[in-house]
């Protein structure tokens, strides 16, 4: 992870490169950013029209790379970014009007990772758009500094397809952090899937706010949360994997398989986080740090179906009394069927509590670990979703060992 003295000097670093740190459209433009861009070029600055970095080559990464409004960054199948190791925060932010189309395939996936092999080396993706949050307004991505949200849930931010990211979770200082990806208030019209966030100091993907729907991702051995979302998130999501490796291999402790909130500053701010989950596996490590599986909280409301969550001292937590009280709504409520967990249901506020989650169709507290290859494996019976975004899988976990959608792109 960054050592104490790295983050001070990225924290300088910052404030003195206003192309990695700041959203400042002058001065920052960076020539040779656009058309077909040369392998090996370093990116940093500002991108202003549509730019490609054209297929199976590599790119170096330096400081932040801004896709401003208007313009488009595509991204071929087998491209490499490789993060350099300059003490500086290095990210790419697709800004609010602009657009990534990053689309690797199962063969050649486009793989974002740095020239240092360790957890928090760089920043990730960062990507605002005019979709909700419910933090108020004029409020800014935590890495970069850019405006997000809005009132168009529809909005698109382009296509992530096949990518992987290794050693993201950069952070300037303990407000300011970066995740493998991280969404702020970005609309259902993005599509996003066959995403891998790897060994990440951070969280894997994190929601703030927005409406996006996600399939197919995968988190491995990030050391905060797997999957965190807060501001309002109410997308859709299906097949999610979240796994921890061993502590004693892994070198680290890992927090959360889900963290979830709806607002920590104001747990009844609208609009509330309601988001429809179904064919999650969440694997822990069983450190002694990091006991909780999924933690709903901070008001947050969900309906999760077809889980399994394993390999945690409390596999699922509730807290907060409106989080609680959301699954006696009459409209709307939040919904936990079809999940076999390794735990009872640990409710901190008896409002919502292990009876009334046993008692929910399909539901159990005893499931003992059978999955092969850390994830790999389902268990039979599950909730077919009448949304159509969702793909008939009436099964318990998200990867089938007779389609291990994870093979060959993945680590």
């Amino acid at each position: 992870m960054k050592t104490y003295w790295k983050i001070l000097a990225a924290a300088a670093a910052c404030m003195a490169l206003a192309t990695a740190c700041n959203n400042d459209d002058e001065g920052n433009d960076t020539p040779g950013l656009n058309g077909d861009i040369t392998p090996g070029t370093t990116l940093t600055g500002n991108i202003t029209s549509d730019a490609t970095l054209t297929e199976g080559n590599t790119y170096r990464l330096s400081g932040g790379l801004h896709v401003k409004a208007g313009a488009t960054l595509r991204i071929e199948p087998g491209v490499e970014v490789i993060a350099v190791d300059d003490e500086i925060p290095d990210y790419i932010l697709i800004e609010q009007g602009a657009k990534i189309d990053a689309q690797g395939t199962a063969a050649h996936p486009i793989v974002m990772t740095s020239e240092l092999k360790e957890s928090g080396a760089w920043g990730g993706i960062h990507i605002c758009g005019y979709a909700h949050t419910n933090a108020g307004t004029g409020v800014l991505s935590e890495i970069g500094n850019a405006p997000y949200g809005g009132d168009n849930d529809a909005d698109n931010s382009g296509t992530l397809r096949y990518i992987r990211l290794e050693y993201t979770g950069f952070a300037l200082d303990e407000e300011h952090e970066a995740n493998g990806v991280s969404f702020y208030g970005v609309g259902n019209g993005t599509t996003v899937e066959y995403l891998q966030a790897y060994k990440g100091s951070d969280d894997g993907f994190e929601f703030f706010g927005g409406s996006v729907n996600v399939r197919h991702m995968v988190v491995t051995s990030c050391s905060d949360d797997s999957f965190d979302w807060t501001e309002g998130w109410n997308g859709k999501g299906q097949f999610l994997v979240g796994y921890q490796e061993a502590e004693s291999t892994l070198g680290y402790d890992c927090d959360c398989l889900m963290e979830c909130d709806n607002n920590g500053n104001n747990a009844a701010a609208t609009p509330v986080a309601h988001p429809v989950l179904a064919n999650v596996t969440l694997v822990g490590n069983n450190s002694a740090a990091g006991t909780r599986g999924v933690r709903l909280r901070a008001g947050t409301e969900v309906e999760l179906y077809n889980a399994i969550i394993t390999g945690k001292a409390k596999c699922l937590t509730t807290e907060t009394a409106e989080t609680e009280n959301s699954f006696s709504k009459q409209q709307n409520p939040s919904v936990l069927e079809y999940i076999s967990m390794s735990t009872e249901l640990d409710s901190q506020e008896g409002i919502y509590t292990n009876a009334a989650f046993e008692a929910g169709a399909g539901n159990a507290t005893d499931y003992v670990n059978t999955l092969t290859d850390g994830y790999v494996g389902t268990i039979q019976g599950g909730k077919t979703l009448s949304d159509s975004f969702f793909t008939a899988a009436a099964y318990k976990g998200a990867v089938s060992a007779s389609d291990d959608w994870t093979a060959g792109w993945t680590l």
